[in-house]
C-alpha cells in the first residue's frame, strides 16, 4: 500500500519507531528494584539487563542499516520489530535472569530498525531545515515518549507485575509493525538500492568513519546521549532505593525532565528560524556542561533530594533538544548515498555510549558518586568535540563505486 509521506506522517511514523528504544528502557526502570528482588539476583546483573539491551541495540544497527540500503526500509523494520515483539515476550514468560536477559537481547536487535531505518527514511526525502524540521518533531516524540514511560511503568506495577511491562513493550512492538505495514511507504526504490556484498558495507563503514563530517556530530550527539543513558540507569537507585520514593512517586518526578524536553523543543523550534545546526549543537552542549557542573557539585553542596538530583537532568534534557535534530542532520546531510548505513552508525556510536556508560556505572558501588563522575565526563567530551574544526570529508575510496560510496554532495 502506498501513500504520500509528508513531513508529519514521517515524523509521526519515524518518531514511533525510534521511541521504542529508550521506551523500552525508561518503562523498565522503575521494575528494576522489583526485577532484582523478585529474581532474588544483584544489582549488577538487573544493571547487565540494560548493558546487554544497549549492546544489542548497538551492533545491530550496523547490520540493519546495510540491509536496508539493500532491500528497501519498509520489509526491514517491519522484520526486526518482530523480533523486538518476540523479545518482548521471552522475557515477559521466563522463569529466571537467563530467559530475561535472551528476551532484553532479542528486544535489543529488534529496536536497531527503529533508529537505522528511520533517520534514513528522513535522509531519503527531506534535506536542510525540511530534515532538521521532521527530525525535531521525530526527537520529540523520541524523548517524550520515554520520559513519560517510567510513569506508565510505574501504574503498570501497581496493577501487574514487572512480567506485565513486557507484555505491554510487545504490544507496542505489534502496533509499531502494523503502522509500518499500512502506512509507511518504501522511501528507497530498487534502482536507489546498494549491493549487499561484504566488502561494499565495510568501505562504507570505513568512509564514514574517515568523514570529520560525519563523525564530529554523531559524537556530540552521543556523549550528550551518553550521559541521558547513564542518569536514566542510575536514577531509579538513588530515588527509590537511597531516598526511598516509590516507584509511583519516582514516574511522577521525573515528569520534570518531560516538561524540561518538552520546553527545549518548543525553544528549538522557533531557533530553527535564526541558527543553523552547527549553533543549534553549540547551544545543546553549553546547557549539558552547565548540568554536568550540576552533577559535580550538587552531591558536594546540597542534601541528595528528588530536586536537588533531578534539576541538572533538567538542564540536561532542556540542552539535548537543541543537539539532537542539529547533529543528525548535519551528520546524515552528505550521505544521500548510504544513508541507511550512515543511519547505522550514528545510531550505533549513540547506543554504543550508553552501553559504556552503563558498564563503568555498574564498577561504582555508590550511585550518586558515579552519576557525579560519568556526567560531567560526558558534557566535558561534548564540549571538547565542538572545539574541532570539521576539514573536509575524504574522497570515496579508490575501488569503490561513488553510487555505493557517496561523498558529501553541495
Amino acid at each position: 500500500m502506498s501513500f504520500a509521506m509528508s513531513e508529519r506522517r514521517t515524523s509521526l511514523i519515524g518518531g514511533m519507531m525510534i521511541a521504542a528504544g529508550p521506551l523500552s528502557i525508561a518503562m523498565y526502570a522503575p521494575a528494576l528494584p522489583t526485577v532484582v528482588a523478585d529474581l532474588g539476583t544483584s544489582d549488577a546483573m538487573g544493571k547487565l539487563s540494560l548493558a546487554i539491551y544497549f549492546g544489542a541495540f548497538a551492533l545491530a544497527q550496523l547490520l540493519c542499516g546495510p540491509l536496508s540500503d539493500g532491500l528497501g526500509r519498509r520489509k526491514v523494520a517491519i522484520g526486526f520489530f518482530v523480533l523486538y515483539l518476540s523479545g518482548g515476550l521471552i522475557a515477559a514468560i521466563g522463569p529466571n535472569v537467563g530467559w530475561l536477559l535472551a528476551g532484553r537481547l532479542l528486544q535489543g536487535i529488534g529496536v536497531a530498525a527503529g533508529v537505522a531505518v528511520s533517520r534514513a527514511i528522513v535522509r531519503d526525502q527531506f534535506v536542510g531545515t525540511q530534515s532538521i524540521r521532521t527530525l525535531t518533531l521525530m526527537n520529540l516524540i523520541l524523548t517524550v515518549a520515554p520520559a513519560i514511560a517510567p510513569t506508565i511503568g510505574s501504574l503498570i506495577l501497581q496493577v501487574g507485575t514487572w512480567h506485565t511491562i513486557f507484555f505491554v513493550m510487545a504490544a507496542y512492538g505489534a502496533l509499531a509493525a502494523m503502522a509500518m505495514a499500512f502506512f509507511l511507504s518504501e522511501t528507497l526504490p530498487p534502482e536507489r538500492r546498494t549491493p549487499l556484498r561484504p566488502g561494499v558495507v565495510l568501505a562504507n563503514y570505513r568512509h564514514l568513519a574517515a568523514s570529520p563530517a560525519f563523525m564530529r556530530p554523531a559524537l556530540v550527539q552521543a556523549t550528550a546521549m551518553g550521559g541521558f543513558y547513564v542518569f536514566t540507569v542510575l536514577l531509579p537507585f538513588i530515588l527509590i532505593d537511597r531516598i526511598g520514593l516509590s516507584p509511583l512517586q519516582f514516574a511522577i518526578a521525573m515528569l520534570a525532565q518531560t516538561g524540561s524536553y518538552i520546553a527545549g523543543t518548543l525553544v528549538t523550534r522557533q531557533a530553527l528560524k535564526r541558527f543553523d545546526a552547527e549553533t543549534l549543537m553549540r547551544i545543546g552542549v553549553g546547557f549539558t556542561c552547565v548540568a554536568g557542573l550540576g552533577f559535580l557539585l550538587v552531591p558536594q553542596l546540597f542534601a541528595i533530594t528528588p530536586a536537588s538530583m533531578l534539576a541538572p537532568v533538567m538542564v540536561w534534557t532542556f540542552g539535548i533538544a537543541f543537539i539532537g535534530p542539529g547533529s543528525t542532520s548535519s551528520a546524515m546531510a552528505g550521505f544521500g548515498g548510504m544513508a541507511g548505513s550512515a543511519a547505522a552508525l550514528f545510531g550505533c556510536i549513540q547506543m554504543g555510549w550508553g552501553f559504556l556508560g552503563s558498564l563503568v556505572a555498574g564498577l561504582f558501588a555508590d550511585t550518586v558518586l558515579s552519576l557525579s563522575v560519568l556526567a560531567p565526563v560526558m558534557a566535558l567530551l561534548a564540549a571538547l568535540l565542538l572545539l574541532l574544526k570539521t576539514p573536509a570529508p575524504p574522497a570515496p575510496l579508490a575501488g569503490v563505486d561513488e553510487a555505493v560510496v557517496a561523498g558529501p554532495k553541495a
